[in-house]
């Protein structure tokens, strides 16, 4: 992957941890909170990959 598509990447994913986000707080008033349990993993495993993707980003400017 090459580092243009390494930061579409890792800008596309912040996008989707947003919206995540946003949707969480929908699911928060109206009292969904199995559903709340699953977004809360799923944004678990969106800041790990943007670490990894952040850290590869990072060797390569180096």
């Amino acid at each position: 992957m090459n580092k243009d598509q390494l930061e579409q990447e890792i800008l596309e994913l912040k996008m989707d941890y947003i919206n995540l986000q946003g949707d969480m707080e929908k699911l928060e008033s109206t009292g969904h909170h199995k559903m709340i349990e699953n977004a809360e993993r799923r944004l678990a495993r969106m800041e790990e990959r943007l670490a990894e993707l952040n850290k590869q980003l990072a060797a390569m400017t180096e």
